[in-house]
């Protein structure tokens, strides 16, 4: 995931989790990989002692982790009071029952998992909806509806009391490389339109830290924002060149347009591909020229996702 520009930086040392804020602390899973980086980061949100925690993306079903994430709640914070899914990619999502499950067990009282999909949500938890307000110890938590990575995925604006606001973007935006357009689930008009809001929620909430799904907490995040923008636009064009070339399908711009690419990332390569193809599908043409509309401009196909352009996680 080479951090490009302003982007987030290949070289930065390996993320361990920890305390990041007063109201933010993360649990980072040991599930490492080209698709995962470092591991899930399952982040457990309040002020210690204020009440029970919010978990947002308890990560893989798995029972090392899951007693850490649950220890890190109950130790500082008396417990858990929800559960929170970013979007419904296993990595995030697969432990969220359990963990519930076993919080509820600890004290009696049902912990509710809260995603956009119905089919994740547990214990008459609601879905996710723009501008909800979640109840958070200590701080306030807003729900962001941010599409394009999938269809399900949302961002959370973390505010306390005093200091600095914080993003928690799940894989919207990540803390190594780009993230990829799930295509046909995930959007890229949709995610490009989010990289946009999101760019406005920093200024207007003057927003210090992105707190990623994955990968270490990145700080001055409009640079960030930037370079992913024009990380997309410049996928796109490489692929609308390659379709200009002569290529009609995913595998065949992925062979133009990312060379030498290792076999394991070739299939998120192609969901990026399909991504881009689709958005280009829109305009008609296989070149958007500065054509902008509805306020989104041309950009790239880029899951938290193995880098498509042959070094990780990044496409």
């Amino acid at each position: 995931m080479s951090g490009r520009g302003a982007g987030p930086d290949d070289l930065a040392p390996p993320w361990r989790g920890g305390r990041v804020t007063p109201v933010a602390r993360c649990v980072l899973a040991t599930n490492p990989g080209p698709m995962t980086l470092d591991g899930t980061s399952t982040w457990v949100l309040g002020a210690p002692g204020a009440g029970p925690a919010v978990v947002v993306d308890p990560g893989p079903d798995d029972d090392a982790h899951l007693d850490a994430v649950l220890r890190a709640a109950t130790d500082e914070h008396g417990g858990v009071a929800c559960v929170v899914l970013t979007h419904h990619h296993a990595d995030h999502s697969a432990g969220a029952r359990r963990l519930a499950g076993t919080a509820a067990g600890a004290t009696g009282v049902p912990v509710p998992v809260r995603a956009v999909r119905a089919d994740l949500r547990v214990a008459d938890g609601r879905g996710l909806v723009d501008g909800d307000e979640l109840p958070c110890a200590g701080a306030r938590l807003t729900v962001l509806a941010t599409p394009g990575h999938t269809a399900d995925s949302v961002c959370l604006l973390l505010r306390p009391p005093d200091g600095p606001a914080a993003l928690l973007t799940g894989d919207t935006v990540l803390g190594r490389g780009t993230s990829v357009v799930a295509h046909p689930d995930g959007d890229l008009g949709d995610y490009l339109a989010t990289l946009d809001r999101l760019a406005r929620v920093v200024e207007d909430e003057d927003v210090d830290l992105l707190l990623p799904g994955h990968g270490p907490v990145l700080e001055d995040p409009s640079p960030v924002l930037a370079h992913y923008r024009s990380h997309r636009r410049h996928r796109v064009e490489e692929v609308a060149a390659a379709v200009r070339a002569g290529a009609t399908t995913p595998a065949e711009v992925v062979a133009v347009v990312y060379p030498g690419l290792a076999p394991e990332l070739r299939a998120p390569a192609e969901r990026s591909a399909a991504a881009a193809l689709a958005l280009l599908a829109g305009f008609g043409e296989a070149g958007l020229g500065d054509a902008e509309p509805g306020g989104v401009g041309p950009g790239d196909a880029g899951h938290s996702g193995a880098r498509a352009d042959g070094v990780g996680r990044d496409a």
